[in-house]
């Protein structure tokens, strides 16, 4: 098993900056690919970002590449998501997973965490 929790939600103006972490424990973190998936009231769930086991490969989803940038650090077990720029349309609850000894936008993902809310006030 492993389990995933993320933080660094919160409320911020449009245009400004946040950053989320997950961090993870349970297993060998660097076994895992990583994603950041988000979901607004009334919406499905979408693919926001994702990042290769090693951290060498990135996946953006087009509504915030440029503004979002993926990382991890697998000393700390912990994958950030930096988030610029952001828009009202940004709001959701902001979910990492992990896949394990893969990554990427396809297939599906086998950890969640439980989630952290995104609010961009216009």
């Amino acid at each position: 098993q492993v389990q995933l929790v993320e933080s660094g939600g919160g409320l911020v103006q449009a245009g400004g900056s946040l950053r989320v972490s997950c961090a993870a424990s349970g297993r060998t973190f660097s076994n895992y690919g990583m994603g950041w998936f988000r979901q607004a009231p009334g919406k499905e769930r979408e693919s926001v970002a994702h990042i290769s086991r090693s951290g060498r490969n990135t996946y953006y989803a087009d509504s915030v590449k440029g503004r979002f940038t993926i990382s991890r650090d697998n000393a700390k077990n912990t994958v950030y998501l930096q988030m610029n720029s952001l828009k009202p349309e940004d709001t959701a609850v902001y979910y990492c997973a992990a896949k394990y000894l893969d990554w990427g936008n396809g297939g599906s993902y086998d950890y969640w965490g439980q989630g952290t809310q995104v609010t961009v006030s216009s």
